[in-house]
């Protein structure tokens, strides 16, 4: 297995990989997510189109297994940079770990490390102090909510990261069994580099 930076070409011959996997792991808890290929492709190009943005790929000789992005604060989406209006570091300052998915055959073998790895030395190689993601809220009765499933918190406060009092946005998403988005909660998470 081995990770490397998509950008130009690269990432454009893998958009449409990346787009079925960011379809395939979002379905399950806690995401649940009824995405599209043709949205993931346009959500995918602002990547190609942001000179901070970084997209890294986890390849199993040449199929993609899992994806990590991330893109400077200020050119993310609009909702979530509203949201750190009270806090004390500059929108300028701040790395966005957008995503990181990862097929389940290939968990707990460290790439999750290794995807923030990558995203960290990015955003110091671009200036930024700190790192920040979010993660969303489901209710522990929730329906969907399998008996096993577990919190990847231990995970991020291993890294460092730490929740963001009050400091959530909201954003829309299709779930599984709707028939139009709706606005889900979700927490950020941040830490200095």
């Amino acid at each position: 297995m081995h990770l490397r930076a998509l950008t130009g070409a690269a990432l454009d011959a893998a958009l449409g990989d990346v787009a079925a996997l960011r379809i395939a792991v979002f379905r399950d808890w806690p995401y649940l997510y009824d995405g599209s290929l043709d949205y993931e492709r346009r959500y995918l190009k602002s990547y190609r189109n942001c000179a901070g943005a970084i997209v890294v790929g986890a390849f199993d000789g040449d199929r993609l297994i899992g994806a990590a992005t991330g893109t400077p604060m200020e050119d993310h989406a609009k909702e979530f940079a509203a949201a750190f209006a009270g806090v004390d570091v500059a929108l300028d300052q701040i790395f966005y770990c957008a995503e990181s998915v990862l097929l389940p055959a290939y968990r707990g073998q460290g790439l999750g490390h290794r995807f923030f790895d990558q995203r960290e030395d990015h955003a110091r190689a671009l200036g930024r102090s700190h790192v920040a993601f979010c993660s969303v809220i489901r209710p522990d009765d929730h329906p969907l909510r399998p008996a096993q499933a577990r919190s990847n918190d231990a995970f991020w406060r291993g890294r460092g990261y730490a929740p963001l009092p009050g400091v959530q946005a909201r954003f829309e998403w299709t779930d599984l069994g709707e028939d139009t988005p709706s606005p889900k909660p979700l927490q950020f998470w941040m830490r200095a580099l």
